[in-house]
């Protein structure tokens, strides 16, 4: 597949900087990191919605290698896709939930590429909690590390989970986060997803260990850092 001229690889913050200040439209930007296996999966539908979408600006960015635009976008782990508009956040969508970022770029950008909309037929309660559980493990799979906690890692809005957020930096551990406050469903259906009911809640590669409690007994008798899969330790 050729690239669409519409389609850029970041490599210099001034690029995504002016568009965002001369487009009167939606920019889409992608979040990735080579180590994230989800990444190439999106990026291949970042890929086809360029090609189909040739009047909006895409760009891909590699979060590390941009580390002040993630912060600026709050990307706490990859993939993460934004759709903006000047200064403006419209849209961001976490991990590798294909539907939701096909949907909301058709959504927000269809009309300035003169295509006509399609609606979408609302789905049973049975489908949307497949739909749902599907994002959960999406969102628990993003790091090796997870933690869901009220709040952002440099800004918690809670005791209990800054208190798990000075603990995995005590250990130096590398983690990605998702703030429960910012999605309700998420927040909920996390809760009977874990089987867990309260927060925070940490995972291991994909696996539920718990909450402040238990994390605090693992790291005194020393069993946390032993889970911690070699990469997630910062040097």
């Amino acid at each position: 597949m050729s690239v669409a001229n519409n389609l850029i690889q970041l490599t210099d913050e001034s690029t995504l900087r002016k568009a965002l200040e001369s487009k009167s439209q939606e920019v889409v930007i992608f979040f990735w990191a080579e180590w994230a296996e989800q990444c190439k999966q999106v990026e291949s539908v970042i890929d086809e919605l360029a090609a189909k979408y040739t009047k909006t600006q895409f760009f891909k960015i590699e979060a590390e290698a941009f580390s002040e635009i993630s912060e600026a976008y709050e990307i706490s782990a990859v993939p993460t896709t934004i759709i903006a508009k000047k200064a403006k956040v419209l849209k961001k969508i976490d991990g590798a939930n294909i539907p939701e970022i096909v949907k909301e770029v058709a959504d927000s950008c269809a009309a300035a590429n003169g295509i006509a909309g399609q609606t979408a037929s609302a789905a049973s309660p049975v489908e949307f909690k497949q739909d749902l559980n599907t994002r959960l493990k999406e969102l628990i799979e993003r790091a090796p590390v997870m933690v869901f906690i009220k709040g952002t890692a440099a800004q918690p809005r809670c005791g209990f989970s800054k208190k798990i957020v000075n603990m995995l930096n005590g250990q130096n551990i590398k983690y990605g986060y998702f703030d429960i406050l910012t999605d309700e469903q998420v927040r909920q259906g996390l809760k009977e997803y874990s089987n867990w009911p309260t927060f925070p809640q940490l995972y291991i590669s994909g696996e539920l260990v718990g909450g402040v409690d238990i994390v605090s007994e693992m790291i005194e008798s020393d069993e946390l850092l032993d889970m911690i899969p070699e990469d997630s330790l910062a040097k």
